[in-house]
């Protein structure tokens, strides 16, 4: 890795991760709407703030551009599933006071993507990383026989994250552009949801410009925003550099359920946090190590 680390990069790193870190916190304040109303707001103001950017900086070329290549449509496409499947489980798991389950996902996410690499991608994999991956299996099973049942939640979000990152980095397509796409795909299930919310007299979508409104649009915002900023961090940065900020998110996640919403950590539940912890820890030593030996 080079010595002289871009600090710009860092930067736009560190205010994506501090982002979604706070997204807890964030979402709380919406806690007297339901998560799927958040998801539709969520979506359709995204998709507003990717529009209007896009017409701003001219750069529609490259949206009409992928409609030539219909697989790269789809892959897009399925990757929206994902990805508001995995919005809709976290805001879920705010509702729900299952801030800890969300981060425990997060975690496991890196170990997830290396995991899709062995089935999907047929990469072979390092001793550590098999260690990494074995820690992490011990950690879901100690879930399972200590607490009775298995970490859905946990499994969800980092399943669908891991999904939605190896499905995304099969589409060359910038962060803003595959933004508008993805919530494009998203916008017919969201409408059909606000359409039939309408029927039965609730307004999904609403600009009454009380402090729920302003908080529902901000969402959007607060939806792309982060997503730039991660663009730009992995265009100035070594992806080992970049694994290594990855982990400031469920890191404040954690913090923000235990000692800000006083979520209950059990004993069994802090056993899984340790492994799950100690097999990022060598998986982030075996990532630059194999970096080391690249460069």
């Amino acid at each position: 890795m080079n010595a002289k680390l871009p600090l710009a990069g860092i930067g736009y790193g560190l205010l994506a991760y501090v982002i979604w870190g706070f997204f807890p916190l964030f979402f709380r304040q919406l806690g007297h709407v339901s998560p799927m109303d958040i998801l539709s707001n969520r979506t359709l103001w995204a998709f507003v703030f990717v529009v209007i950017l896009l017409t701003l900086r001219q750069r529609w070329d490259k949206v009409v551009g992928l409609f030539a290549t219909p697989h790269h449509i789809i892959r897009l496409s399925v990757a929206a599933l994902l990805l508001g499947s995995n919005w809709l489980g976290f805001l879920w798991a705010v509702d729900h006071q299952q801030v800890v389950a969300s981060s425990l996902g997060y975690f496991l996410t890196p170990l997830v993507n290396v995991l899709l690499g062995l089935l999907v991608l047929k990469e072979r994999l390092s001793r550590r990383e098999w260690l990494a991956i074995g820690l992490a299996m011990v950690a879901v099973g100690n879930e399972l026989v200590a607490l009775g049942s298995l970490p859905w939640i946990s499994l969800f979000l980092a399943a669908t994250f891991g999904c939605y990152g190896l499905l995304r980095k099969q589409v060359p397509v910038d962060a803003i552009s595959g933004l508008c796409l993805e919530t494009l795909a998203m916008l017919p299930i969201c409408l059909a949801y606000a359409a039939w919310q309408g029927w039965h007299g609730h307004a999904v979508f609403t600009l009454a410009g009380d402090t729920t409104t302003l908080l529902l649009i901000a969402s959007g915002l607060l939806t792309a925003l982060p997503l730039m900023a991660f663009a730009a961090a992995t265009q100035r940065l070594d992806l080992a550099m970049v694994g290594m900020l990855m982990y400031i998110n469920p890191t404040m996640q954690f913090v923000t359920a235990v000692y800000l919403f006083g979520e209950p950590l059990q004993p069994a539940r802090l056993v899984s946090f340790a492994l799950i912890w100690i097999g990022l820890l060598i998986f982030t030593s075996a990532s630059w190590l194999r970096f080391g030996q690249r460069a």
